[in-house]
């Protein structure tokens, strides 16, 4: 899958890197309108910054949601990552399909979410980077 920036996420990108000095991957919108930054391996603390600092600030500077996530090159580590604060018990990987295993009933929800949006979002942004069919949750 090939990545297009259009001018304004190339703005969001300079103007998280300026603010974080750490390195993005990727930036993109989410379907629900959630603003995501994927910086690279390593980067994440210095992302976030010191109690959230960082976050903090870029949320009030552009009026939106975000989330900052940190690519990894294994695909479970990295849907781990994608899922936080979420924790699921055990995620495997069988034919191009990824599977979560839930914890308890309430993460399940949560990880699915309504009309299984949550679910589907998760699953665009592990394709953007990894051969994958879908995402379950069980």
């Amino acid at each position: 899958m090939k990545i297009k920036y259009d001018l304004v996420l190339m703005k969001f990108m300079s103007f998280f890197e300026s603010l974080t000095n750490t390195r993005l991957k990727d930036c993109f919108v989410d379907k629900n309108g959630l603003l995501v930054f994927v910086v690279e391996e390593n980067q994440i603390a210095k992302a976030i910054g010191k109690k959230g600092v960082n976050v903090r600030n870029i949320k009030e500077k552009l009026n939106r949601k975000i989330k900052i996530v940190e690519f990894n090159p294994h695909l479970e580590t990295f849907v781990a990552n994608i899922i936080r604060p979420l924790i699921g018990k055990e995620i495997k990987v069988d034919d191009d399909v990824v599977t979560i295993v839930g914890p308890d009933t309430k993460t399940k929800g949560l990880l699915i979410g309504r009309n299984g949006q949550n679910l589907r979002n998760y699953e665009e942004t592990v394709k953007r980077y990894f051969d994958i069919k879908e995402i379950k949750v069980i």
